[in-house]
């Protein structure tokens, strides 16, 4: 009888899970409607005034979105006045859903990414993840591993589906 071999554990094969570089940290969405009048109209002086008398102390160490959930117009400088507010507190402040503050901390952690250990090398990119990684990450992550690797693919080793193979 002959032995069984893992045939994907003795595989030159890397996996490259984008689950293990999520920034710890909580998240946080700020929703500027309450602060405007009658949540679509913003007067510049009760929108100064409710900013001065908020505890912006809550949002330390989180990453904020900021949004209007409300069809309001809203200028350039109100969310620029409210980011001055949180900078002191927050990790990072995007205007924009959570998936888009989720795109912004995956871009700056894929351009700081050292890739030179997936030279010539084959990989796959883990697509089952237990944390809310974007699309927008996994297709950073493809054109930058790109570059250097022999090969790509993604999904698991057992089921893996080919994207890329230098020629």
């Amino acid at each position: 009888m002959s032995e069984i071999k893992n045939r994907v554990a003795e595989s030159k094969l890397i996996t490259f899970d984008l689950e293990e570089l999520y920034p710890k940290g909580r998240r946080e969405v700020l929703d500027i409607k309450d602060w405007l009048y009658e949540g679509i109209i913003l007067r510049e002086k009760e929108f100064r005034g409710a900013l001065e008398g908020y505890d912006w102390s809550s949002y330390k160490d989180a990453y904020v979105a900021l949004t209007c959930s409300t069809d309001a117009i809203v200028p350039g400088w109100a969310f620029l006045l409210v980011a001055s507010k949180l900078q002191p507190y927050a990790r990072k402040v995007v205007v924009g859903s959570l998936e888009d503050l989720e795109t912004s901390l995956y871009q700056q952690i894929l351009e700081d990414l050292d890739i030179s250990q997936f030279k010539d090398k084959p990989i796959i990119i883990k697509g089952c993840s237990n944390k809310p990684i974007p699309e927008n990450a996994y297709i950073m992550a493809m054109s930058k591993i790109q570059e250097v690797a022999k090969s790509v693919m993604y999904g698991e080793a057992c089921s893996a589906v080919p994207l890329f193979k230098k020629k």
